[in-house]
């Protein structure tokens, strides 16, 4: 099961790296730009995860590989809108959705293996699928997805308790695993083909 989480994580990272490396190219950034920002989008949430559970010394440290997915992920997104056309921003936010659902559950899995509490464990899954994104746009000078309209946090929530949930019951691994991403991936996918959003606050002004 850890090889699969293993390639898994890989492809996370990957596919946050190719977000990064879109988002990047909108901001018509030079190639360093446009690897600084593909890495810091694969990898920044699960810094952020190890860092505070004290998961030393972080992924991307102890193993070059991740570095290595990042970068080529980010050069071959460049190569590949260089030869064809150019991603929409509906591309972007699909393969987002992809990252999400892959980071959620493996920041899930990690949290457990340090026995942390349930609602600890999800903060984690969340931190860990959204982190990076936010850094991406506040870099991009853009609003992170996770304060806009559509549901984004929420599905990882969601698939964060689907994971945990079905752990604790002892189902297959790999079960929990396939339906937690899905849980994210087709929340976050019907979120954007149908704008669905959580209710907005509006602070009334009542001075006459």
């Amino acid at each position: 099961m850890q090889q699969i989480f293993y390639w898994s994580d890989l492809f996370g990272v990957a596919v946050f790296a190719i977000t990064g490396a879109l988002m990047a190219g909108r901001k018509s950034m030079d190639l360093f730009g446009v690897l600084v920002i593909a890495i810091v989008t694969a990898l920044g949430g699960g810094t952020l995860r190890d860092v505070i559970l004290d998961n030393h010394p972080v992924s991307w440290i102890r193993n070059d590989t991740y570095i290595l997915v990042a970068s080529v992920a980010a050069i071959g997104t460049v190569l590949w809108v260089r030869m064809t056309q150019p991603i929409h921003e509906r591309g972007l936010l699909i393969a987002d959705a992809f990252g999400l659902a892959v980071f959620t559950v493996i920041g899930c899995e990690v949290s457990l293996q340090h026995n942390v509490p349930f609602s600890t464990a999800v903060i984690m899954g969340v931190m860990t699928g959204v982190a990076g994104g936010v850094m991406r746009d506040v870099i991009c000078n853009e609003i992170p997805l996770i304060f806009k309209k559509e549901i984004y946090a929420t599905a990882c929530i969601l698939g964060s308790v689907v994971f945990l949930v079905m752990r604790e019951l002892g189902t297959p691994h790999w079960l929990d695993t396939l339906c937690a991403m899905l849980t994210v991936l087709l929340t976050r996918l019907a979120a954007i083909q149908w704008g669905l959003g959580l209710p907005r606050f509006h602070l009334l002004d009542r001075n006459p």
